[in-house]
Order: structure tokens, then sequence, then C-alpha cells
């Protein structure tokens, strides 16, 4: 059996490095990331210049593949160039940062890059790590985070999915571990309204003119069954399944034309 891993920290991160380690008992495993950070860009594809694809030697002395583009790139990439068959699992992350809440979905790159391969139909998990620190969140290469009891869950969900697949209907699990975990059980729960509640700073630049920072702050008004509540305020490792089709109730919008 075989793992594609890839991230949107990049080739180098500690994250994509702990996943490797986490289930290479279980499988091989092939590591195909950005090769730099690319935090945000969701599931960005690039179109409009070349991509190249350099080989990196990681920290435990193995081999892996860094290309010039983003998340969904490296993914499709692996998929259709660099690997000689599909992989029974495709593993994104681990990330930095929680990655939670319908809003913010989209604009994880973890995400974009696991949203990829389960188009395809590669059970998939993308997997996020709350950090109190946010000067480390978008930070390339080696950082000081210990990632132990995420590598822990990541091996015992995946050994899960290499032996059952995917329930019926579900295309990829979405897991974030929280910093302080009260037990090793995952909470099955749904999507919170926000990952963050955005907060614009307005600055001027020597000459006077306007420009921008997006920022935000922890949003802070889920509910208990929710990822941002369970994770933030539970301490509990939680899994959230997740389907592609964004096909909303097609007999309501009928009815509403008439």
């Amino acid at each position: 059996m075989k793992a594609l891993i890839s991230n949107d920290d990049g080739i180098t991160a500690s994250g994509i490095l702990a996943a490797k380690k986490a289930v290479e008992n279980l499988c091989d495993t092939c590591v195909i990331a950005p090769e730099t950070q690319q935090s945000g860009i969701g599931h960005a594809l690039t179109l409009y210049e070349p991509l190249r694809v350099n080989k990196y030697t990681l920290k435990d002395g193995s081999f892996g593949y860094g290309v010039s583009g983003t998340p969904t790139d490296a993914v499709t990439i692996g998929l259709f160039q660099l690997l000689d068959e599909k992989p029974d699992i495709m593993i994104s992350g681990i990330n930095t940062g929680f990655n939670l809440g319908q809003a913010e979905l989209t604009t994880s790159g973890t995400l974009g890059a696991a949203i990829e391969a389960a188009s395809f139909g590669i059970p998939t998990i993308a997997i996020s790590q709350e950090v109190i620190r946010d000067d480390i969140k978008f930070e390339n290469g080696e950082i000081e985070i210990d990632f132990d009891f995420a590598g822990k869950m990541l091996n015992k969900i995946s050994k899960i999915v290499l032996k059952k697949g995917l329930p019926e209907g579900i295309d990829l699990l979405n897991v974030n571990i929280p910093e302080n975990p009260v037990n090793e059980e995952f909470e099955v729960v749904k999507l919170g309204k926000r990952m963050y509640t955005p907060i614009m700073h307005k600055r001027l630049d020597p000459r006077g003119k306007p420009y921008y920072w997006i920022g935000g702050e922890p949003y802070d008004s889920d509910v208990p069954g929710s990822d941002g509540y369970e994770l933030r305020k539970a301490h509990k490792t939680t899994v959230t399944p997740l389907k592609i089709d964004l096909t909303s109730d097609m007999t309501l919008l009928k009815e509403w034309l008439k």
C-alpha cells in the first residue's frame, strides 16, 4: 500500500515529516509538496507559468519532491507524473494551526490539496494541529512543535481508512488536533460557522497611500458539537466528514423559481 503525503506549509516543514513518520509503518510513503509556504491559497492551480519539480533530502534522510507551485499543483503532478499508480490514501498535513469552520474551509491550502486528491476517488485525510503562537503559523521549514500526539492520532485513523476505506458519501476527513488534548478519542463534529472573525488593518505607506493587511481573531461563537467549540474549548481531537459535492436542495430552488 502507498500513501501520498502533501501539505501547504512546504516540503521542508516539520509537520509533513511528522505525517510521514506517523504512517510509514502502515504503508510506503511518497512526499510531494510545494517548495514554499502556501497557507491560505486554497484550491488554486497554476496556469500562467511553468512548474518545476526538485528532489529534496528530508531531515530523516529520505527523499521527497518539491513543486514550485501550489498544494493543488503538487498533488496533481504527483498523481499524473511522479507516481506509477494511484495511492491507497492521501494525507495533507500535519498543518501548523487548525483548519475549522465553513467560511474558511476553501481558503485552506491544506484542504485544497486534500480536495484535489479526494476528487479522484482517493481516501483522504486533512490533518491540522492547533498552535497558540501566531508567529509560527506561516513559517517556512523546521519549527519547534511536538507532533507526537498528532502523529499517534493520524496513525490510528489512517489504519482504519486503509482497512475499510471511507464510508459511502464521504470524500475526505478533516481532522484537528488540540494543543492540550484531554484524551485519545476522536470527536465526530460538524463544521462551525467560521475559523476567524476578519480584522482589516489599514495603514499608510511612506507616500501617504493606504494599504491593507487582512488579519483576524479566532471566532468565538460556535456551539457544542461544532469543530471550533470541541477543539478549542473542550480540547478534543475533532474529525469532520466532508463531501466535495456542494449542490444544495434542487427541489427548493425549482419551487423558488416558479
